[in-house]
């Protein structure tokens, strides 16, 4: 017995002992895993994660562009496409395909018979209903499921939109509707800023999927993209694109450009081209060249005014001394004629700028100057460099330097080729008395959330190539060129203000062949000008290529149309109203306003129309609160006058026949916001009258009437002929 109980308790702690031995394997590889949290090279707290922790990314907005007032010309929107569940087996599906076509076919651009077709598939479950159902607008949306169809449902996802349509579209660009891409102009030089910079949120969940309540999720928080704050001005961009499209329809030039510009820091107010776009369909983008930075060509006699100057500057200009126009024998080899064949006989170097002389300019060039000067001057003025605008793509000049020749053709704007913002900013030198501002339209980069400003831009001053009496006499010359009979700008006159500017008339070289093209309007027709002529606050340059022109027409009526409308109305938004002096050039008479706030409604209005204006009182109040025009400003006999009194409420009066200027009167009385159509006289408003109004609000006003072009017999020489130089080369013989 005792050696049977002795086997026994061997067996017992031999088994003990390999319990032990297992037990503590166990707990050594339970504590490697623990310690390790790997198992076969797994790594099991990831397992565990993936399992268990889910991650859901939190998208960014793309940052906004805004013009100069705070309206957005490009921002992210919320848009929503269509589909079409088609399986019987599910709670709603389309019941009835015919009559849902029928629906809803015209909601989304495509025909009843095709999208009956699309929803009568019986092996799909669900199906997309074409590039017209995608990317809707919430309106569109709405519109859509006020239908109440069966099987209709929606997805919704961020777009890129461009709620001012055909606006200043070469300068913002455009990005692909979801914002994968940008593809040009700002959007694409700024797609740092601009873009987003994702967020996410990781969470603990069931075995179905369902958050847990945990204090320690984790959430990095999204970025939105910067905000961009443009130069532009939406009440004159607006009225540039209108122009410029009425100029398209009617003349259907090979292309057109035109920037607007304040002169005394350089800000861009408007920029646009012909041909242009909708970003918002960019699939159908014609030309993709902002031609006011990226194109280069001979700009033709708008370069005559820096000649000028620079002749002004050397003390080698002499208004008037007396020259004999009609051609200039260059060298041996080249003699050039004036635009007018023949010349004018002898006149003095003045007359001769005024009527656009090509030998008036290389006398002055050649013979005066000397072609180093001359093109020293080119080199103060910045033709021969890039403006260095902070906007994408920006080309540079071609000067023609080799020899007598060029620096002829170059004085009066032919044979070298610069750009339309070069041309820009170095006339901001003569508008500004000599200090010449470099132009950009991006005013800040702001932080979406915070507002904090990262960057900003300030007037820069490039130069100061001539001295401010330089600058004063040399626009003198151009309000000359406007003003006097034998002046090549007359189409250009504006009633009530001094305008300064050039013409420009320049050939242009053959697509085909040598030389320059030939033909009634086969020309660069362009203008340069600025106002008011004493201190300039705006400045506008318009291009027009190649218009078609009926015999009678002349070049100078589609650079007119745009320069005219766009120069009144930046006047008048901009509050430059025509000095006293100004006023009675035009009727004899003038009054200037006085300072009414704070006086009396009734003697204030009494006062206004014993000098026989048209007095319009907005509120109740017995005090004037704000007046329109400000102290100061000369009205022409009959001009509308606004007085804001010190109670409300404040209604919109009928605008019916006003002009722009008037109704901007009244905006700026109320500090409301425009959006205009059209040009001439006010013809529709909303609010309608009588509705009250609040400061902020936004009126929307329609506008008709065209406005009027000088009579052919109005035209300047200059203007009437086809080709300006015309190089005579000497025979042989």
């Amino acid at each position: 017995m005792d050696i049977k109980r002795a086997v026994t308790n061997k067996r017992a702690l031999m088994l003990l002992a390999c319990f032990l031995v297992i037990f503590l394997v166990l707990c050594g590889r339970i504590a490697y895993i623990q310690a390790a949290k790997e198992v076969k090279g797994q790594d099991l707290t990831a397992i565990a994660e993936q399992r268990w922790q889910k991650s859901q990314v939190i998208e960014g907005k793309r940052g906004t562009i805004y013009d100069r007032s705070g309206d957005a010309v490009a921002e992210q929107l919320q848009s929503y496409s269509v589909y079409a569940v088609l399986a019987t087996d599910q709670l709603s599906h389309v019941r009835d395909p015919e009559e849902t076509a029928k629906e809803l076919a015209p909601l989304i651009g495509l025909e009843t018979n095709d999208l009956q077709r699309m929803l009568e598939q019986d092996d799909k479950f669900q199906v997309e209903l074409g590039s017209g159902a995608r990317n809707l607008s919430y309106e569109k949306m709405t519109e859509i499921r006020d239908l109440q169809l069966d099987g209709i449902h929606f997805t919704k996802q961020p777009r890129r939109y461009y709620p001012k349509q055909v606006y200043a579209s070469h300068v913002i660009g455009y990005t692909e509707r979801d914002m994968a891409e940008a593809r040009m102009g700002l959007e694409r030089s700024l797609d740092e800023y601009l873009s987003p910079e994702n967020g996410s949120i990781k969470y603990d969940s069931d075995h179905k999927g369902n958050p847990l309540p945990n204090p320690n999720d984790t959430i990095t928080p999204a970025k939105d993209g910067n905000d961009i704050h443009l130069t532009l001005d939406s009440n004159i961009q607006l009225a540039l694109e209108q122009v410029m499209t009425k100029v398209e329809e009617d003349y259907s030039p090979k292309k057109m450009t035109a920037i607007v510009a304040d002169p005394k820091t350089g800000q861009i107010l408007a920029m646009s081209n012909r041909p242009s776009f909708n970003p918002n369909e960019y699939e159908s983008v014609e030309n993709y060249t902002n031609y006011a930075v990226s194109d280069r060509f001979e700009p033709g006699s708008t370069m005559k005014m820096f000649t000028v100057a620079a002749g002004i500057e050397e003390g080698v200009w002499d208004s008037e001394e007396k020259y004999k126009s009609g051609s200039y024998q260059v060298d041996s080899e080249s003699k050039i004629s004036d635009h007018k064949q023949g010349g004018w006989g002898s006149i003095t170097f003045r007359e001769g700028f005024l009527r656009s002389s090509n030998v008036a300019m290389m006398i002055l060039a050649l013979d005066k100057l000397g072609p180093d000067k001359l093109y020293d001057y080119w080199h103060r003025f910045g033709f021969f460099d890039k403006t260095g605008i902070d906007l994408p793509n920006e080309t540079d000049s071609l000067i023609a330097q080799n020899g007598r020749s060029d620096a002829a053709t170059t004085s009066f704007g032919q044979g070298s080729a610069v750009t339309p913002i070069q041309i820009v900013q170095a006339a901001t030198a003569i508008a500004n008395d000599g200090k010449m501002m470099k132009p950009y339209v991006i005013d800040k980069i702001t932080e979406h959330d915070s507002g904090t400003v990262i960057q900003e831009n300030e007037p820069t001053e490039v130069g100061q190539p001539i001295s401010a009496e330089t600058a004063k006499e040399v626009r003198k010359l151009l309000g000359e060129v406007v003003s006097e009979p034998e002046g090549t700008g007359n189409a250009y006159q504006i009633a009530g203000f001094d305008i300064a500017g050039k013409t420009g008339t320049a050939q242009i070289l053959n697509e085909d062949g040598p030389g320059y093209m030939k033909g009634h309007g086969n020309n660069l027709f362009s203008f340069m000008g600025m106002a008011p002529e004493d201190d300039p606050k705006v400045m506008v340059y318009v291009a027009v290529e190649r218009p078609q022109l009926d015999e009678f027409e002349i070049g100078s009526e589609p650079v007119a149309l745009i320069f005219n409308t766009i120069m009144q109305r930046s006047l008048d938004y901009l509050n430059i109203a025509p000095t006293v002096d100004e006023v009675k050039k035009e009727t004899e008479s003038g009054y200037q306003m006085d300072e009414f706030e704070g006086s009396s409604i009734e003697e204030s209005k009494a006062i206004l129309e014993e000098q026989n204006m048209q007095v319009t009182v907005l509120g109740s109040g017995s005090k004037v609160l704000a007046q329109q025009p400000q102290e100061e400003i000369g009205l022409l006999e009959g001009e509308k006058v606004i007085l804001v009194a010190d109670e409300g409420p404040y209604t919109l009066p009928d605008l019916s026949g006003w002009s722009a200027r008037d109704v901007l009167k009244v905006t700026a009385a109320l500090n409301l916001k425009l959006n205009q159509e059209g040009n001439g006289f006010l013809i529709n408003q909303s609010p309608a009258p009588g509705e009250p109004v609040e400061s902020g609000d936004q009126i929307q006003v329609e506008f008709s009437t065209e406005q009027e072009i000088p009579d052919e017999e109005d035209a300047t020489e200059e203007e009437q002929i086809d080709l300006e130089p015309e190089i005579e080369e000497e025979s042989n013989e």
